[in-house]
């Protein structure tokens, strides 16, 4: 309670309007995964041109997922050393410079190396983030968490829509691509304005004692790992989805344009729910029946892929687009409610997405050997279907009861 009224106090004496900082939260978040929702639509044509597989190609959504986990678990170091501020402007030039140089991305080893720069720019502002939305924002985290969940899959629309309907108009899918860093650009200097704000003191400034600061503990909780399974398993259908979703339905007959299409609804839809259900859960602390809904959702979606992928895909498209935007949202929301102290729960978060990046990285490589063994993606579909049925059985297990026995820091 007190490291949260320091922060109360210390935030409200230099916070930026309400407006500019649901802005700067939006304008950076956007750019967090439209180099990625791009791909998938565009994978025919980029195979095409550099004449890779689909094993080789999943590696456009591995690595930098991969690159995410780790940089994630950089985060609280990186925001302790720069601050804030310096790290996200610097991580959305990396961003930038990443999708830019993809104008040049006709072969194998320049898209490599740009997801690589984009994954990494990624890592640290979904490291640190976070933990700053709970230090600028603690008495609204849920909906702020909602709001940064659905900047994040609106941006994973605008990719999957925007992008190959550049490609119709006559635009190289190289260019198609390259597009990304103009946001990302545009977002520097408002992030750079309006976190000066709110960088000073550090996160270790806010906390009551010493211990406050150091978040190594947290790897020695069977908490935190929890955690990362359960973010990693249902983050890997995210991964999927974007990688695959469109390769998909393209080999159902479907264009580029329109499988974007495809993607970008699931893309909304999953916005939708990332800003709608957080704030419908923070009636309560205890957000399991909200992830059970969620899920029940990715189920009944990947179930129709496998068993009826042309009967309803729209609406098939918006109810997964629901189970995964509001399953990551949630997640977010339940990994920052286990700890008071702002700095404590954004290392948390930053542990959590470390390790579930990771895991989640290998599903779109596994559904592509998948394919590889059996000619379909109907394989890759159940696989993700067993995947979410795993999470159910372990988030039973997030009580808020429990969260202070759980993740009791250790006595000085």
């Amino acid at each position: 309670m007190h490291d949260t009224t320091i922060a109360t106090r210390a935030s409200a004496a230099r916070s930026p309007s309400p407006a500019l900082w649901v802005l700067v939260v939006i304008a950076i978040t956007i750019n967090l995964r439209p180099f990625l929702t791009a791909i998938g639509p565009l994978g025919n044509a980029i195979r095409d041109t550099t004449g890779m597989d689909l094993r080789l190609l999943s590696w456009l959504t591995l690595l930098p997922m991969a690159l995410m986990g780790v940089g994630a678990w950089l985060a609280p170091a990186a925001w302790a050393r720069l601050g804030a501020r310096k790290a996200i402007s610097a991580s959305l030039l990396l961003i930038a410079i990443g999708c830019a140089l993809r104008l040049a991305g006709a072969n194998a080893t320049t898209l490599l190396v740009t997801s690589a720069l984009c994954g990494a720019g990624v890592a640290l502002v979904q490291g640190i983030l976070p933990g700053v939305i709970k230090r600028q924002s603690p008495r609204a985290v849920a909906p702020m968490m909602g709001l940064y969940s659905c900047a994040l899959m609106g941006g994973g629309a605008l990719g999957a829509q925007i992008s190959p309907l550049a490609v119709q108009a006559g635009w190289t899918w190289q260019s198609a691509l390259a597009l990304w860093a103009v946001p990302a650009l545009l977002a520097i200097p408002l992030a750079w304005h309006a976190l000066r704000r709110i960088d000073a003191p550090t996160p270790r400034a806010y906390t009551a004692a010493p211990a406050s600061s150091d978040t190594g503990w947290l790897m020695r909780r069977g908490r935190t790992w929890l955690l990362m399974a359960c973010f990693g398993l249902i983050n890997g259908g995210y991964a999927a989805v974007v990688a695959w979703l469109a390769p998909y339905y393209q080999a159902h007959g479907w264009s580029a344009a329109r499988s974007g299409t495809l993607v970008a609804i699931l893309s909304f839809a999953q916005a939708c729910a990332a800003l709608t259900l957080p704030a419908l859960a923070a009636r309560r602390i205890d957000r399991r029946p909200w992830l059970a809904s969620t899920m029940l959702c990715q189920i009944i979606g990947y179930a129709v892929l496998v068993w009826a992928p042309d009967a309803v895909p729209v609406l098939n498209a918006i109810v997964l687009g629901i189970g995964l935007g509001g399953c990551f949202a949630l997640m977010m929301v339940v990994a920052l409610d286990h700890l008071p102290s702002p700095a404590q729960a954004g290392a948390l978060n930053a542990l959590m997405q470390g390790g579930g990046f990771i895991l989640a990285s290998t599903a779109p490589w596994i559904i592509a050997h998948l394919h590889a063994s059996t000619g379909s993606f109907r394989a890759g579909w159940i696989y993700q279907l067993w995947a979410v049925l795993i999470v159910c059985m372990l988030a039973a297990r997030l009580s808020p009861a429990r969260y202070a026995t759980v993740m009791q820091a250790p006595h000085r």
